[in-house]
């Protein structure tokens, strides 16, 4: 029997443009005929990675980059001082190769004056976690060329919180791969939207009033693409999949925990100085599953009219699209808990027990190491 973690969110965001394309305007998406907003997954997958990293013990998080001989060689240099950077770089570049890992000298740009970096870096992004890197030195220290199977075990083993929560894909060894027990959904608003545009302009301060320097108008012009929602915001934790990636019930725990409040508490940066757009959801539903995950989206596949706002129509469609699908399925979660804030989620309180956030990631967590740690004997 598998265990789900399905986690639902209210969530309205002031103007704003968290998440931009590649002309600058808010990303957006056709839902039920209308154009929505839309964040993607990936933006919220980041915002929530770096919202927990900062309570989180850095020996379980992960890095993704592609400076994975970089980070190998700063271990070193604690591990065997006496090497020269190019000794370093040359045994962890051994390493990575073991792996069947490519490796490039393209590197980061840097400043003219600045000496190129001895290492080389990966042909693309991949995820390792800080004990792995750990490993990875220990084995170029001790190792002039290592074995694929010596390289191999360090790779197979220390997964940590973000590889095991977010997955691993190595294009050149799909061996090597680690399956995500996370998956989120991009985030669409609840009803139809449009883009506006905001045309700013600057006044030079020093030119300022000096009517025989400044040109008319102002110092700068510019146009920024905005939109507002309410959003809908979907993600899922498969347990046993975490647990395997993991290996320990507590460790589970632990990473569900961190998942759960970073999901819900964090925001993508973009455009954050602009607009100021932090906001903390309305209303969040956790559903505790042993079937499979189900994403409650085709609630708003008809968009929602406002009623002076968007939040109680939105909560409201939430609340009888999943208590019908619960109807016509047979199946309902085993437990069902409900964060929410004001009379206008008032209607989610059909879905399950009143909680507040500290409860909620508790007894969240508590499940999540209960289902790890399997039936009792």
């Amino acid at each position: 029997m598998s265990t789900y973690i399905d986690i639902h969110v209210i969530q309205s965001v002031p103007p704003s443009n968290i998440n931009r394309d590649d002309t600058g305007s808010p990303k957006s998406a056709l839902f039920g005929g209308v154009r929505r907003a839309r964040v993607s997954s990936q933006a919220w997958k980041r915002a929530t990675r770096k919202l927990y990293q900062q309570e989180m013990d850095p020996v379980g998080l992960g890095y993704r980059t592609k400076q994975v001989a970089e980070l190998i060689g700063d271990h070193m240099a604690t591990l065997a001082p006496a090497m020269t950077p190019e000794e370093r770089a040359e045994r962890a570049g051994s390493v990575l190769k073991a792996l069947g890992m490519k490796l490039e000298r393209k590197g980061r740009s840097r400043k003219e004056e600045e000496p190129e970096s001895a290492f080389e870096s990966s042909a693309y992004l991949t995820f390792f976690s800080s004990q792995q890197l750990e490993n990875f030195a220990r084995l170029a220290v001790d190792e002039e060329k290592p074995t694929r199977k010596q390289a191999r075990d360090c790779a197979d083993s220390d997964h940590g919180l973000t590889v095991s929560l977010f997955g691993r894909m190595v294009a050149d060894d799909t061996s090597l791969n680690v399956d995500a027990s996370v998956q989120v959904a991009h985030a669409l608003s609840t009803h139809a939207v449009d883009t506006e545009a905001d045309y700013y302009t600057a006044v030079d301060d020093v030119l300022e009033g000096d009517t025989q320097r400044q040109d008319s108008g102002a110092g700068m012009i510019g146009t920024v693409e905005f939109n507002s929602a309410t959003l809908y915001r979907y993600a899922t934790i498969n347990i046993d999949q975490l647990i395997e990636n993991l290996g320990d019930a507590e460790a589970t725990a632990r990473a569900c925990e961190a998942f759960l409040k970073g999901f819900i508490t964090s925001m993508p940066s973009g455009k954050r100085n602009s607009f100021a757009n932090g906001t903390l959801p309305e209303a969040v539903v956790v559903m505790i599953r042993d079937d499979v995950p189900v994403n409650l989206v085709g609630a708003f596949e008809g968009p929602v009219i406002s009623d002076g706002g968007y939040v109680r129509s939105s909560c409201e469609a939430l609340a009888g699209y999943a208590e019908e699908l619960a109807g016509a399925y047979g199946s309902r979660p085993i437990e069902s808990l409900v964060l929410r804030v004001g009379d206008k989620t008032v209607a989610l309180e059909s879905l399950g027990e009143r909680v507040d956030l500290s409860e909620l990631i508790a007894r969240t967590g508590s499940a999540a190491r209960e289902a790890a740690s399997g039936p009792a004997t």
